[in-house]
């Protein structure tokens, strides 16, 4: 298995105290499609739509994006 990368969305809902459907309004996007990034099952985001979230929250892309190195087999 490799490395991923890791929406910290929550994270940043948190802090902002936004709602999802809030963020999903500003940022232009479905409800749906904003539960699949932040649940982490995309397999892709548009810069525009990223930039969008980085706008909205008030924060920078590495706030949102995390790289979590492959974990070891156990």
């Amino acid at each position: 298995m490799e490395g991923e990368i890791v929406f910290n969305i929550d994270v940043m809902l948190a802090k902002r105290k936004m709602t999802v459907t809030e963020l999903a309004d500003k940022v232009g996007i479905t409800l749906a499609n904003m539960s699949i990034l932040k649940t982490g099952k995309a397999k892709a985001v548009k810069v525009a739509t990223l930039a969008r979230l980085c706008q909205a929250l008030d924060c920078q892309p590495g706030d949102i994006l995390e790289y979590v190195a492959e974990r070891a087999e156990q």
